[in-house]
């Protein structure tokens, strides 16, 4: 890498040429549509491995030398598997890692994924934590692979998983989050700021899904195929919520939501942004599987003024009651290395820009 670079996010341009420099390997070579404004596609390879449990290989040990133990079984994946749910599985991933001594990574489900309440975290060698790369990392990736409500069918090549790379800290600090949000807005309305931006919860009736708060996942459904779109009816894998009159929703144990924010997030092409859990003694629930915002995320030129971000909502053990605007998580943004060539909206035909309450690609809108 060149010295004296610019600290942040790589955008698509130079993760193209990371690739081509021999710091990002495939099996197969890359995809023109595998990179997105700011972070990579991970492809499944061909063999998933059934595991008793998940796990972490440590420091001292290769995920290979830890599957050695744990796998049950083999599924060859070329000519596509089901994966079932409640089921834990190791895929390694077609991308391995040659990086600089200046670059770390860090990886997220994609956003279908999170919506299909597939859990999934890429796991490096000797890693001591999940979905982050060291710097200077070399060597192969995997996917931890779970699905926790349908079953879903999956192939070689298919993906679930992003990944970021990052030079340096370029995290923007809640002053520098003030003085971005009064110049080009970073939600609509007045922010609140306290290590990131608070986004809360929308359960009123939401024109763009329907009239309707939200969406509960249904229990024995059908499979999904996570690389057709449009191919499953809503309503066999999701009941509508309609409004409340109390605003309030009381999250089940076990059950999946599809919930929507009260706040039109926008990510100016200069800053990525990331969801992360707003505070853990707030409740007992997880919001959003899926937390990478690339660069345009909302952003009027790229055709995506009035975005709000989708969450995908799980109660842990016991009943919890949602309020309407309560906070739920928060975005943090980073400046990016570079300014992307092209962001996420118009430029690439994102599925998710200018959204509202949205179902995953996966089904057909509900008033077809």
């Amino acid at each position: 890498m060149a010295e004296n670079a610019a600290a942040g996010i790589l955008p698509a341009h130079q993760i193209s040429d990371l690739a081509k420099a021999g710091h990002i390997v495939s099996e197969t070579p890359l995809s023109n549509d595998q990179t997105q404004p700011a972070s990579l596609d991970l492809r499944l390879g061909n063999i998933a491995y059934r595991v008793r449990a998940s796990f972490l290989p440590g420091p001292s040990m290769t995920v290979a030398d830890r599957l050695n133990v744990l796998k049950l079984h083999e599924i060859a994946l070329t000519e596509g598997a089901v994966l079932e749910t409640g089921c834990v599985y190791i895929v390694p991933l077609m991308e391995s890692l040659n990086l600089p001594a200046d670059l770390s990574a860090a990886a997220n489900p994609k956003s279908s994924t999170g919506r299909l309440d597939i859990f999934t975290r890429v796991i490096a060698d000797r890693a001591r934590e999940f979905d982050a790369v060291p710097a200077g990392y070399e060597g192969p990736l995997y996917l931890e692979v779970s699905p926790r409500t349908f079953p879903i069918v999956v192939r070689a090549g298919s993906r679930l998983s992003q990944i970021r790379f990052r030079r340096g800290n370029a995290r923007l600090t809640d002053a520098e989050l003030l003085t971005v949000h009064r110049k080009v807005g970073l939600i609509d309305g007045m922010p609140n700021i306290s290590n990131g931006i608070a986004v809360s919860i929308d359960l009123t009736a939401n024109p763009g899904g329907g009239g309707y708060v939200g969406f509960r996942a249904k229990r024995h459904t059908g499979i999904v195929d996570v690389d057709k779109r449009g191919l499953c009816d809503a309503l066999d894998y999701w009941e509508p919520l309609p409004p409340d009159r109390r605003q309030e929703l009381v999250l089940d144990p076990a059950q999946f939501y599809i919930l929507v924010s009260r706040e039109a997030v926008h990510v100016p092409p200069e800053y990525a942004a990331e969801m992360v859990p707003f505070d853990p003694l707030v409740g007992e629930f997880r919001v959003h599987y899926a937390g990478f915002f690339d660069p345009g995320f909302g952003h009027r030129a790229a055709g995506g003024e009035g975005s709000r971000a989708v969450l995908e909502v799980r109660s842990h053990e016991i009943p919890f009651i949602l309020e309407h605007g309560q906070v739920v998580g928060r975005l943090v943004y980073e400046r990016m290395a570079e300014l992307p060539k092209k962001l996420y909206g118009d430029d690439i035909g994102s599925h998710y820009q200018a959204q509202g309450l949205k179902l995953s690609k996966h089904f057909r809108p509900l008033d077809r």
